[in-house]
């Protein structure tokens, strides 16, 4: 064992010192590692196969041949046993191949086993610690099994990743020829053509400070802050998402504006009585039974989605963005609004203190928190419960405010996911 951690070690601290000097300080002592058999042997860790135990050779195959045989570039993502490295580089067309570390303390414990120098030698390798990068790298393979056991240096790299491989199953209901969405976007045509355009609020609030407020748990933090907030003349301007409405509502806080884009978003949700005075901001999936019964003034846009291609043909309106979540929309308006300095509430995208959302059981609004499999680094670092949907749209409010450098982002709370590209509100956050 001793033997191939040197020798291993050897070639990475010729091309990638400060790397070498990362590596031989990882921890793995904590790792419970075995080895397998089947067929073949693999090494599991913490009970995951680091890659198939009967044949990894085939394995590895099957993996290369689902990247671009002709693409000079190719990225991994996790390191494995080098089976896949090995693959891609007999490749004679291979210019270059990044690795990217997805768990520190894995591969320590894979250079002390196994010897890694055929593939560590290449000189068309590259390695790093895929958390070195804040952005995912296209064309990629990402190992199954270190997409699970992903550290927490790594973790935002892998939440990008599998939102990345998840996309067109995420978007599967989404297709513009779908009936039920030809259909509800024909119902909504009558108040399409008479509503405002959003685009109405645009620039209406330049280089002022406004709160967007989404229903995360930390959000009951703040609920006697804003309602204090709210009662002053010279305030931010206070923008929530759809489900955050009704427990704002009956804490005596009343938002200015509303962002919803949910066909589930019902009356019950939003409900009409005492709307009067608040703006709606809405895109043409919504129910129209919501809308027609709301008593402020609405503005209805678009997203990118493909749904709309034929309708905005017909009816200009202009486009918010959407991620996944309502929060995308409500945040897009904030800074389309002109905003310099937006603080998000509730923006958990995750379930701290063991709640789901703010003001609602645990359920009502989706999956129960005993269902939470997954996780992110809260505020302060720690491990919290989320669900693979929270990850990616998180993922996608990074890459916004990465996006947006003009705006200054704020979080009110350190209690759910550390947002990349905020920093805490001094006034929420002690």
């Amino acid at each position: 064992m001793s033997e191939f951690f040197e020798r291993n070690v050897e070639v990475i601290q010729h091309r990638w010192p400060m790397l070498s000097a990362r590596l031989q300080v990882e921890n793995t002592s904590l790792l419970q590692a075995e080895l397998v058999e089947g067929l073949g042997s693999t090494l599991s860790i913490n009970g995951i196969q680091l890659t198939s135990r009967h044949d990894r050779t085939r394995e590895a195959r099957l993996q290369a041949d689902s990247l671009p045989a002709d693409s000079p570039v190719v990225h991994v993502y996790g390191t494995g046993l080098g089976d896949l490295q090995m693959e891609l580089l007999a490749r004679a067309g291979l210019e270059r191949l990044y690795v990217h570390i997805l768990n520190g303390a894995v591969f320590a414990l894979v250079l002390q086993l196994l010897d890694q120098q055929p593939w560590l030698g290449d000189p068309r390798v590259e390695l790093l610690y895929a958390g070195d990068l804040a952005e995912i790298q296209l064309p990629f393979f990402a190992l199954p099994s270190e997409l699970v056991l992903a550290d927490d240096f790594n973790a935002k790299i892998r939440d990008r990743l599998i939102s990345e491989i998840h996309l067109s199953f995420n978007n599967r209901d989404f297709k513009a020829d779908d009936p039920q969405i030809v259909e509800r976007l024909q119902v909504s045509l009558p108040l399409l053509r008479t509503d405002s355009d959003v685009a109405e609020l645009f620039d209406t609030r330049v280089g002022e400070e406004i709160y967007v407020i989404a229903t995360g748990p930390s959000l009951e933090q703040h609920f006697q802050r804003l309602r204090e907030i709210r009662g002053q003349a010279d305030r931010p301007l206070f923008i929530c998402v759809d489900t955050a409405y009704r427990p704002l509502l009956e804490r005596g806080i009343k938002p200015d504006v509303v962002v919803t884009i949910d066909v589930k978003i019902s009356a019950y949700h939003l409900p009409a009585q005492d709307s009067a005075g608040t703006r709606l901001v809405y895109l043409p999936m919504t129910d129209t039974s919501v809308l027609e019964a709301w008593q402020g003034k609405r503005y209805v846009g678009y997203s990118a989605s493909p749904i709309y291609n034929q309708i905005r043909q017909q009816i200009l309106r202009a486009e918010l963005f959407v991620g996944g979540s309502v929060i995308h929309p409500a945040i897009d308006l904030a800074v389309k609004m002109g905003g310099s300095r937006i603080t998000l509430f509730g923006a958990d995208f995750a379930f701290p203190m063991n709640k789901t959302h703010a003001g609602w059981s645990d359920g009502q609004l989706g999956p129960q928190l005993g269902v939470a499999k997954n996780w992110v680094l809260d505020g302060n670092g720690q491990r919290i419960k989320t669900q693979l949907n929270f990850r990616s749209y998180l993922c996608e409010v990074e890459r916004y405010i990465g996006g947006h450098p003009q705006v200054r982002f704020f979080n009110s709370s350190r209690a759910g996911a550390m947002i990349a590209g905020t920093t805490f509100n001094p006034e929420f956050v002690q």
